[in-house]
């Protein structure tokens, strides 16, 4: 593989998932397996992670049907990261049941020669002190962007703070950018949030899609509506994942051009819920994806189709 435009860093587990119609057992789940595989239908990514001795060989070989470089992905002795958890009738909310750090607990990411000139980074959701470690490793990128959540707001606040001082975009959900902020009106929380560095902050809205704030616009991103959700497990991520695996397919960052971005984002994360894991990703083909864009942008605009 050539020297990696996109660089995804972030957790790889094997969930244990339930809803309220199925029960399923060691699938391929983590943050950085599900936005390498959604960023892969625009360009090929680079994955920096860790798995441990137990990691099924099948699982690697899907990584490669995604045409992920694995160069960056450390293997160590001892479990892989895990996470059980059972999903709520609405889907949208769920209960953990249990989480095994395994082999991530002592996780430092340490990026290949090749992936420091990247242009464009995701930092998946992990400590903010191993996402700094990311950066200070790369050579100047055009494009990062950063998720987090509300365990590092509550026990790493300050080097949280640093991490969204460094970054141009920040994305979180609506509890995580009030609890951050203190500021309970959305928009009075996304402009406190841009104080801190960020050029844009990207507001995950679950099924109601997401806002894309800046210190001049706001914008807003309808989900694509679907009849049936078989596993949320992982949405926000292949849309984190397809947005910056169009941004770097076009070498850009600008306002206009990541709005273009959330649509697909938006459309591959929809792919992704209709099956477990990666099963429908990996089924997905490329026309799918351009039929269903197309529909998303009739629903947001039929004057202009």
């Amino acid at each position: 593989m050539t020297q990696p435009k996109l660089v995804i860093v972030g957790s790889i587990g094997i969930d244990h998932i339930e809803t309220p119609s199925e029960k399923k057992e060691n699938l391929l789940g983590g943050s950085a397996s599900y936005a390498c595989a959604a960023a892969s239908f625009f360009t090929p990514s680079a994955m920096v992670g860790v798995v441990g001795d137990d990691f099924p060989a099948e699982f690697l070989e899907l990584y490669q049907k995604f045409s992920v470089d694995l160069e960056g992905l450390q293997k160590r002795k001892g479990r892989t990261f895990s996470w059980s958890g059972v999903y709520e009738e609405n889907m949208d909310n769920r209960e953990t049941l249990e989480t095994v750090l395994g082999v991530f607990e002592n996780f430092e990411p340490v990026l290949p020669e090749s992936y420091q000139d990247a242009t464009h980074v995701f930092l998946g959701n992990m400590a903010p002190e191993l996402q700094l470690l990311v950066l200070e490793q790369m050579h100047d990128p055009m494009f990062v962007m950063a998720d987090t959540m509300d365990l590092w707001i509550n026990i790493a606040r300050e080097k949280l703070l640093e991490v969204i001082g460094k970054v141009h975009m920040l994305t979180l959900n609506e509890s995580e950018a009030r609890l951050l902020t203190g500021a309970h009106n959305l928009v009075d929380a996304a402009h406190e949030l841009l104080k801190l560095g960020p050029v844009y902050v990207l507001v995950k809205k679950g099924e109601h899609g997401s806002m894309l704030f800046s210190q001049t616009h706001t914008y807003i991103q309808p989900a694509y509506p679907l009849r049936a959700v078989q596993d949320p497990t992982g949405a926000g991520d292949c849309f984190a994942g397809a947005l910056m695996g169009w941004l770097a397919s076009k070498n850009a960052c600008s306002a206009t051009e990541i709005r273009q971005a959330m649509v697909r984002g938006s459309v591959v994360a929809s792919f992704g819920v209709e099956a477990f894991s990666l099963d429908r990703l990996a089924a997905l083909t490329p026309e799918e994806i351009r039929e269903r864009t197309q529909d998303l942008l009739a629903m947001m605009s039929p004057e202009e189709t």
